[in-house]
């Protein structure tokens, strides 16, 4: 019983410790602590330091009919802005870089991919008269990827695109509609298209160091909230605003029109996050998602318990 009481008010004691921004000042000198919009409590450390995991800045490509390295099934964030050429992102290299700073055309953007949630999201990088520059912060909330500019230090929440700590807390930035989609899926509709070549940089690209994960019964550094209805924590949702239709529904029907949007699913894009070889991982086919006008719509793939940890209101589209 001692023990146990000594291990209790360990933890007491430790909260207070763990909420408090002073053992990041020395790592962050830049960033301004006292604007914050969430409890620090909720942050925490996934392991690399700041930077420890590099985000690319303005990456070479290549001809989509130059590219032999991918598999027709690897996933890519698929970018098609109107007037310019459409480019490919492999998720085998953003798996191990998480955020491209690049320009398309007139546009300053950030592909970037969390794998832990598998939210694969493009951003506008301007905001007001300033262009920022993200990197990967090695925090996570929710297990959630958090981002910083390089211009304020400032801290984002790559689920939502939104500032949580700095000069920039409460800014959102502009989401643009991108996707993922299989390789073969870009290409054949591209085949004058782009696809971002492969970063010179030591890591074992086409690999997942993620094996298994999408089958795992938990998320990794996640103590929130399960999401209702008994869906698993690690289905893939299709989120459009508050709501999110599950993948294993999209599935079975193949197309839905609800809520002012269609979504269709078509077979052949590898998960990133099963087999060792992101390629060869199991089929959880591509999502699209247009308005009325056909005008493709911003939208992320992510997982159930990101939703719910981000969206906890959110409408859950189970059907009937």
């Amino acid at each position: 019983m001692r023990h146990l009481l000594a291990l209790v008010l360990a933890i007491a004691f430790a909260v207070p410790a763990l909420a408090n921004p002073d053992r990041w000042r020395a790592e962050w000198p830049n960033t301004d602590f006292s604007r914050t919009a969430v409890d620090f409590s909720e942050i925490m450390s996934g392991g690399p330091p700041r930077d420890g995991i590099p985000a690319l800045d303005d990456p070479d490509f290549i001809a989509v009919a130059g590219e032999s390295r991918l598999d027709p099934n690897e996933p890519v964030i698929a970018v098609e802005l109107d007037g310019a050429t459409p480019r490919a992102y492999p998720i085998r290299y953003l798996t191990w870089h998480e955020i491209v700073n690049d320009m398309v055309g007139s546009r300053s953007i950030a592909v970037t991919f969390c794998p832990l949630c598998n939210s694969a999201i493009t951003f506008d990088r301007r905001v007001g008269g300033d262009v920022l520059t993200f990197g990967v912060s090695g925090m996570l909330r929710n297990s959630d990827m958090v981002m910083f500019d390089r211009e304020t230090e400032s801290w984002w929440q790559q689920a939502i695109g939104e500032g949580i700590v700095g000069a920039h807390m409460g800014t959102e930035l502009t989401t643009i509609p991108t996707w993922m989609e299989s390789w073969e899926a870009f290409s054949t509709r591209n085949p004058d298209g782009l696809v971002m070549d492969e970063p010179n940089a030591a890591r074992p690209y086409g690999q997942n160091p993620y094996v298994r994960y999408d089958s795992s019964d938990r998320p990794f550094l996640y103590s929130g909230e399960l999401p209702p209805h008994g869906i698993p924590p690690l289905v893939r949702v299709v989120r459009v605003g508050n709501r999110a239709w599950p993948m294993t529904r999209l599935a079975v029907e193949g197309e839905i029109s609800e809520a002012g949007v269609t979504i269709t699913w078509t077979s052949g894009q590898a998960s990133a996050l099963d087999a060792r070889n992101i390629g060869r991982g199991r089929d959880v086919g591509n999502i699209r998602v247009r308005d009325g006008q056909g005008r493709d719509v911003e939208h992320d793939v992510l997982f159930a318990f990101a939703f719910h940890a981000f969206w906890p209101d959110g409408d859950w589209m189970l059907g009937h």
